[in-house]
């Protein structure tokens, strides 16, 4: 009983849900008053005729027709979340111990997150140095922190889609403060590529995908050095 009571208070809140499009929202209420009004005209008839009970029926079904393309509108057509106001700097800072080719590569690779992806901020940590920033940047140092290091120990991407929901979300603020969303993927066990979203739950599945790629790929050309400085050079 209780969980029949929770399924309901979840399909209400949907109901409710601020997000769903303007259109979605009055198809289902349309649906609504539509289902309650063939309610209504069946209760009060004087009389129930054959005719009548069809054209319930039918009134009913399309009723219930019309709530279920609201539903299913918000799934097909989902509401793009807005970017959240963030403070910092446009910047581009790297490590200039790096060679040309990997230099190159790390511009190309972050320039494409920032512009193909819902990213605001980027930056690769790697044998205890930040080696790039990228985008919105904070005046603040990054230190890596526990869930950093769990990333690493699991050998797999920490997706924080809504980074007010976690208790360590401090450990982000050197990178930029009030972030919404944050992905952690590790550089096997020497890095890891960090990036901030604009918004909660930007990131999709494609995205992942992307970022995943291109993190194996820096991995491999980081591990022919030995030796990185901080970022002392920007653009």
């Amino acid at each position: 009983m209780s969980a029949h009571r929770d399924n309901v208070k979840s399909v209400k809140k949907s109901i409710l849900d601020a997000s769903w499009p303007p259109v979605a929202r009055i198809t289902f209420i349309c649906g609504i008053i539509g289902l309650l009004t063939s309610i209504l005209n069946q209760y009060f008839a004087i009389s129930t005729s054959p005719p009548l009970i069809r054209a319930s029926v039918l009134a009913s079904l399309l009723a219930i027709g019309l709530m279920l393309v609201a539903i299913l509108w918000t799934a097909i057509i989902p509401k793009v979340p807005e970017r959240m106001i963030m403070g910092g700097r446009q910047g581009f800072t790297y490590s200039n111990n790096l060679p040309s080719s990997l230099i190159n590569e790390l511009a190309w690779g972050s320039h494409m997150i920032l512009t193909a992806t819902p990213a605001a901020t980027l930056l690769i940590w790697w044998d205890g140095h930040c080696i790039l920033r990228r985008g919105q940047l904070s005046q603040d140092a990054f230190v890596p922190g526990q869930i950093c290091q769990r990333a690493s120990e699991k050998e797999a991407a920490i997706s924080l889609v809504n980074l007010e929901l976690y208790p360590g979300r401090d450990e982000f603020n050197g990178i930029l403060e009030g972030l919404p969303s944050v992905i952690v993927q590790p550089l096997g066990l020497r890095g890891w590529l960090i990036i901030g979203g604009w918004s909660v739950r930007c990131f999709s599945q494609s995205d992942e995908t992307w970022i995943k790629g291109w993190a194996e790929k820096i991995r491999f050309g980081l591990e022919s050095f030995t030796t990185v400085s901080e970022p002392l050079s920007s653009q």
